[in-house]
């Protein structure tokens, strides 16, 4: 290893050096590098992916004289990313939150979680079965969004939690907020824990200046770290990241992402992740500041368009806001009298624009690392400026604005008790009172209104219904019409 530098990628290399070889396959895939491809998956992948379509445990990629290409990949990796260890991980950002839940679950019963965590750290706890406290983030009654987690709050939830064994939050949000990490580890260390960090949305940040502090020099002791939504490897591809403290057992790690990982991980994935990774740690900081600059102009003209108006930095000092993150282009359209979800159907369907996310007040666009953000940002302002003028010309029916969330409800089995306990199908207008079995996300504003082992509200399920009929969805139903929710049985 000591040879290699961030400019190399020995695993991409391998693979390759494999594929040239035209080593007759007699193993999986049973495509054969594409000899027995449909045409339809050929004119799909291109026949350059599927000869570098190699299985694992292959001599010379990752197995043979260590360290391997694939471990030298993830040790440039670790240096890269400023990290005492990193994993690559194939079924995204979702398998670390897994592996990092499993791995708590060594350590005792219960833990400190933000309450708008990601869908797959609540399934965590249903893998690993610890008791959650959730702390509320803080929320913006006016945008209908959540922000970061302050240290104040967490202090007071860890403080109520005695026994708790980590501490586990968001930074940033999917609108670009990001909390004071520092100041959180310094409340979980002070109580000799670990904080978790998922920082899906900021693989980023470690490489500009301009950007907010990265959770692994902010003192984090795990994170996990979303390659692929900006940084840029392929769907799917993601790294979990060990910090340089020793309050995280890096073999339990090891042990865990090798738990709910597949035994045939795909080298067009894990070689993304050694590709993108060089690409970061030697042009990143000159390709995101060419990038900022153009949403920086992007966002200058997108105000300029009657009723649009941008978050930026001017959000920083709000409650659990330390920092913003620019990459993501999040756009106020209150202004316009109409909603998040017209604008993105209109830009859509006539104007050939995919955005992110949208909500009730607020949609949002992604920018890469590395794209030309200057002709991306003229066509995605030319869009909204028509889209917007479409809009105003378009009669609709006057809109009641969507009611806050009410508070969630009491939290009285632990979800792996909910959601692996004796249960039942009950109709959605009867469930008020029982124990959700299943949890329940509203879009809007996207925060996770139900989770397995809380009590159903009926102020909850009310918001759920309205919500569906402002034009949001719901998240997490067994049932995706919502007539039916499944509820553990009474006891």
């Amino acid at each position: 290893m000591a040879d290699r530098t961030q400019e190399e990628t020995p695993y991409v290399d391998a693979l390759l050096e494999y594929s040239a070889r035209e080593t007759g396959r007699f193993q999986v895939p049973g495509h054969k590098g594409g000899l027995a491809a449909d045409p339809a998956m050929v004119e799909l992948v291109g026949m350059t992916g599927l000869i570098n379509d190699v299985p694992s445990v292959t001599e010379g990629v990752d197995i043979g004289p260590e360290p391997t290409p694939f471990q030298q990949a993830q040790l440039l990796a670790a240096e890269a990313w400023g990290a005492r260890r990193s994993w690559f991980l194939i079924n995204g950002a979702s398998q670390g939150n897994h592996a990092t839940s499993m791995a708590l679950g060594h350590m005792g019963e219960q833990v400190v979680v933000q309450r708008n965590v990601h869908s797959s750290v609540i399934d965590g706890l249903v893998l690993n079965g610890l008791r959650p406290t959730f702390v509320a983030p803080e929320l913006d009654p006016e945008l209908g969004i959540a922000h970061g987690l302050t240290p104040e709050s967490l202090a007071a939830a860890l403080d109520a939690t005695p026994e708790a064994i980590a501490a586990m939050v968001v930074s940033p949000t999917y609108f670009g907020a990001c909390a004071d990490v520092a100041a959180l580890a310094e409340v979980a260390h002070a109580r000799d824990l670990p904080l978790i960090v998922d920082e899906a949305w900021g693989a980023h940040l470690h490489f500009h200046p301009d950007l907010p502090p990265a959770a692994l020099e902010s003192g984090a002791d795990l994170v996990t770290s979303s390659t692929h939504k900006i940084v840029g490897s392929l769907t799917q591809a993601a790294m979990l990241h060990l910090g340089h403290g020793d309050r995280i057992d890096p073999a339990v790690v090891d042990r865990c992402v090798s738990l709910v990982e597949t035994t045939s991980p795909s080298g067009l994935l894990t070689g993304s992740l050694d590709a993108a990774r060089r690409q970061a740690a030697i042009h990143g900081e000159e390709l995101l500041g060419k990038t900022l600059e153009a949403i920086y102009r992007t966002r200058e003209q997108i105000v300029e368009i009657p009723g649009l108006a941008v978050l930026d930095e001017s959000m920083v000092g709000r409650a659990g806001i330390a920092g913003w993150d620019p990459m993501r282009l999040s756009i106020d359209v209150r202004g316009t009298g109409s909603t998040g979800y017209r604008l993105y159907k209109k830009l859509f369907y006539s104007h050939g624009i995919d955005l992110e996310l949208y909500s009730e007040n607020v949609v949002v666009g992604i920018f890469g690392l590395g794209e030309p953000a200057t002709t991306t940002g003229e066509r995605l302002v030319a869009a909204l400026r028509a889209a917007v003028g479409e809009l105003e010309a378009e009669p609709r029916e006057p809109q009641e604005k969507l009611a806050p969330p009410p508070p969630w409800g009491e939290l009285v089995m632990t979800p792996r008790e909910a959601f692996l306990g004796p249960q039942e199908v009950v109709p959605f207008e009867e469930a008020a009172g029982r124990v959700a079995a299943e949890g329940l996300a509203a879009y809007p504003p996207g925060i996770p209104n139900v989770l397995p082992g809380e009590r159903l509200t009926a102020e909850t399920l009310d918001f759920i219904r309205e919500s569906i009929a402002h034009g949001g969805y719901v998240r997490g139903g067994s049932d995706r019409e919502l007539k039916t929710l499944r509820v553990a049985l009474d006891r």
